[in-house]
């Protein structure tokens, strides 16, 4: 059956094909997206219909015909112990085979961006494996595995866990990456103090300072919501059930729904409630289609060998531009404060979180994760202008590194399905990884659920939540990338400023005041 195209469409494949700056294998993807997108919407009531339109409500552009989740956590352990009928492979007997079966898998696992956003927690898959390989023998071959996978996944949004555990596996995961400074995979380490090792922590904010990797998560949090070994970190910061994942990702944009609101009592009781309620109809229609019409989780294979299951994936109920909402609506209250700054201005931004959460908490949706969709402070995306990420304070005029911290905390209480910010410390602290260790202990005793730095100076910087090298940038625009989001981070770098955030000092008297 071939697909009506339009003249716009035509222009718009003809520029893709020709672009001298993308390669092939990203023209096929860009080329895949105009597809989808010259297909119908699913049905929306007006009113949802109306709120996309008018901005207010943004669906991340996964497309018109949701025909897979956007992000999809295997069980990578039952996989390597049984194999998979399906690609006719037995399961793993030794290190060798475990890292060669994931190689195989990786390449049969959707997302939103055409490749995996989840590699498993790497180093509990693949400990069990080890047997009777040195430690030397085991950092060879994750070396070559740590390379293999920025070359043949180049995309910064496919993501690794490891810890909370100090193993053979972790510490040679850690030395690669400090090595090799890489886009991908992007790495988050789980802490638990229960488990993790003094020195442990100790180098993993050594490996902070070398290549700002890796992104922190407090352990226990994330347990008490989805069960210890439970979930996955993926993509950037977005925590979801494993052995699901989550089915679609739509968000809010505070902003707007402030700047439509004539008062503080309007926004709480009919502006907030009402978009609200829309964006959970677009949820339902796309979830819908995926489940009803497009036969996804009829005909995977991950499915039928039960290393994904339906009722596992989450709908993600985003927001971002809280900052700016909060500004806005003190303006509108003759209130004087500003978001991150002023007491005031942060409860209000409080307020506007616990709601969103009583909100998700108290609805069904039609198909989700018991039940329910999971709010998420989305991170921001690159085509992004006059708004701040999620909850984060606005970029270039931060406060200290503590102020900072203590006001976002709150914040992480609310958001399940993933909240960040990124602070911006002077390569000073290279000096002093002990400073990245107490700034982590004391966020998560704050309540933070992830704790992420940028090291000024380094080449490998964080964008929204996902990686780029400012060498890759610089050059990007006359030579393109082999890497598919440098694009991404070019783009953002200029339209939200993402890189402008301040380099800050850790001072002694800050880290006394944030263990006080």
């Amino acid at each position: 059956m071939s697909i009506p195209v339009t003249p716009g469409l035509q222009t718009r494949c003809q520029q893709i094909v020709t672009s001298p700056t993308l390669t092939p294998q990203q023209k096929h993807h860009f080329l895949a997206l105009e597809a989808e997108n010259s297909l119908p919407y699913p049905a929306l009531p007006q009113t949802a219909r109306e709120g996309l339109d008018e901005g207010a409500i943004c669906d991340m552009f996964e497309g018109h015909a949701p025909y897979k989740p956007r992000y999809v956590l295997p069980d990578y352990a039952k996989f390597l112990a049984n194999g998979s009928a399906w690609l006719e492979l037995e399961g793993a007997k030794d290190l060798d085979d475990a890292l060669s079966l994931l190689t195989i898998i990786y390449h049969h696992v959707p997302s939103v961006t055409g490749m995996p956003v989840y590699l498993g927690q790497l180093d509990a898959l693949l400990q069990p494996y080890v047997k009777i390989l040195t430690q030397e023998e085991i950092d060879i071959r994750i070396k070559r595995f740590w390379r293999y996978l920025d070359r043949t996944i180049p995309d910064a949004f496919v993501h690794a866990n490891i810890g909370p555990y100090d193993t053979p596996v972790t510490r040679a995961i850690l030395r690669a990456d400090a090595e090799l400074k890489q886009v991908a995979p992007n790495l988050t380490f789980i802490y638990d103090p229960q488990i993790t090792p003094d020195n442990l922590l100790l180098d993993v904010a050594r490996n902070i300072c070398e290549c700002s990797k890796p992104h922190i998560a407090n352990g226990p949090l994330h347990d008490n919501i989805f069960t210890k070994g439970g979930y996955g970190i993926v993509s950037c910061y977005n925590s979801l059930p494993l052995g699901g994942g989550g089915s679609t990702l739509v968000r809010l944009n505070l902003k707007v729904i402030a700047e439509g609101s004539r008062s503080l009592e309007e926004f709480f009781t009919q502006q907030l409630p009402h978009y609200c309620q829309q964006q959970l109809a677009i949820i339902d229609a796309r979830c819908d289609f995926l489940y009803r019409h497009s036969g996804f989780f009829e005909h995977s294979f991950l499915v039928q060998e039960g290393l994904i299951a339906a009722d596992r994936f989450a709908p993600m109920f985003g927001m971002y531009g809280l900052a700016e909402a909060v500004n806005i609506l003190c303006d509108k209250a003759n209130i004087a404060g500003r978001y991150g700054k002023d007491e005031q201005a942060n409860a209000l931004g409080y307020r506007i979180s616990e709601q969103l959460a009583a909100f998700v908490e108290n609805t069904p949706v039609k198909h989700g994760w018991k039940q329910r969709a999971l709010l998420h402070a989305q991170s921001g995306i690159s085509s992004d202008i006059g708004t701040t990420p999620g909850a984060r304070l606005p970029y270039g005029d931060e406060p200290d590194p503590i102020t900072h911290l203590l006001a976002v905390a709150p914040h992480h209480a609310w958001y399940t399905a993933g909240i960040s910010d990124i602070l911006t410390l002077d390569e000073t602290v290279k000096r002093n990884p002990q400073a990245v260790v107490q700034l982590c202990r004391g966020a998560f005793n704050a309540g933070m659920r992830e704790f992420t730095v940028n090291v000024a100076g380094n080449d490998l910087v964080r964008v929204t939540g996902y990686m780029v090298r400012l060498s890759d940038l610089e050059k990007f625009r006359a030579e393109g990338s082999r890497t598919n989001t440098t694009w991404l981070g070019e783009e953002a770098a200029r339209n939200t400023h993402i890189l402008e955030r301040q380099p800050r000092v850790v001072s002694h008297e800050q880290q006394m005041r944030f263990r006080q």
